[in-house]
């Protein structure tokens, strides 16, 4: 059982009080300080005058670069974190942004040079990336148990009624409205690139319904490597859960994939190693669950919560003791890209995936 640990205050502002409400509260539990807060809606800061006593809650983001910030949490629209991170780390604020990193290849650039020139770090919000079932598929990859990857598929899908995904995606005052459907490529970009090590070189991708063409998409993607990544997104029936995530990994020796299940068995992979790779002949398939995770007061996370738990106690080691940020701006970016470069694939066939020198 892995514990989770206290350590010294960081004192830290939220923009965006939609997921950042979620966020500062996990903040709070882990004993991170969030003195101030904004957000454009007066009905989300007047509910988080009460939920954060605190902290100052402002309309405008720019009033957050004057308050003496350690760090700030970026969860402002989906198509607007690029700026303000430039802005913050300038001002040698660390970042923690929530996806994406960028919406094209310039803000990119503008992305990774501010980075370097700071003295803060920046760190990727990719909660997916240290979900249970993707950490047991890093750790199966690592020990070397299926050999050499070849393939690997995600998918981060939305069961909703069509009312509900034209509610969103039909809605131009929503930032879903606003975005390309290859966009929200993160959660299943970001672990990819986190089990392999790699970057995405070359994107191909494809809308599932030609009569829907927003509702979801599937992308080819090739990687430094050699190796071949196939993900899916958007909004598809019949998964179990409304939020759903599921991998596979393929290697030369066997395959490890989550279980497609309802419930706790979600987070558990399923791990098939082939006979002909042991001395005795015998093919290995078994299902392993992920350990519980405990916060220092004995509080058991959740699952679905452990991704943030973990992001938000690195973002913390990174501000307090210097350690690399868990995602770092390279990976975020190339994630981030991949969404960019699909949205011109799905015009134009197969496009190459913009590599602004994300190697840090």
């Amino acid at each position: 059982m892995l514990v989770l640990e206290r350590q010294h205050i960081v004192r830290v502002g939220v923009v965006g009080l939609g997921m950042g409400s979620y966020l500062a509260t996990w903040c709070r539990r882990l004993g991170i300080e969030v003195v101030a807060a904004c957000d454009r809606d007066p009905s989300r800061r007047a509910e988080a005058a009460v939920s954060l006593p605190s902290a100052a809650v402002f309309e405008d983001w720019r009033a957050l670069l004057g308050t003496g910030l350690d760090a700030v949490v970026l969860a402002n629209d989906f198509d607007e974190h690029a700026p303000l991170a430039v802005a913050f780390l300038d001002r040698g604020v660390h970042v923690l942004s929530e996806s994406a990193a960028c919406v094209d290849e310039r803000q990119a650039i503008e992305l990774l040079a501010a980075e370097r020139r700071s003295a803060a770090t920046y760190s990727f919000a990719e909660n997916y990336v240290f979900h249970p079932h993707v950490q047991l598929l890093r750790n199966t990859v690592e020990a070397g148990e299926i050999g050499r990857v070849t393939l690997v598929e995600t998918d981060y899908l939305h069961a909703m009624s069509p009312d509900d995904v034209s509610g969103l995606i039909g809605d131009p005052n929503h930032w879903r409205g606003r975005i390309a459907p290859t966009a929200y490529c993160t959660h299943t970009l970001s672990p990819i690139l986190a089990l392999t090590g790699e970057l995405p070189t070359e994107v191909t991708a494809f809308s599932v319904d030609s009569a829907d063409a927003r509702a979801a998409v599937v992308m080819v993607v090739r990687l430094s490597g050699g190796g071949l990544a196939v993900t899916r997104h958007g909004f598809l029936q019949g998964e179990p859960d409304s939020h759903w995530s599921w991998m596979s990994v393929r290697g030369t020796e066997g395959l490890a994939e989550s279980v497609r299940a309802p419930g706790a068995r979600a987070w558990s992979v399923r791990v098939r190693t082939e006979g002909w790779t042991a001395r005795d002949g015998v093919t290995r398939d078994e299902e392993r669950a992920p350990a519980a995770v405990t916060l220092a007061d004995g509080t058991l996370v959740e699952p679905k919560a452990q991704g943030t738990v973990r992001i938000l106690e690195g973002f913390r080691a990174s501000v307090e003791e210097g350690a690399p940020p868990l995602v770092p701006v390279g990976p975020a970016v190339a994630a981030s890209l991949v969404g960019v470069a699909g949205a011109r694939s799905l015009r134009d066939g197969s496009c190459p995936v913009p590599m602004p020198n994300l190697v840090r």
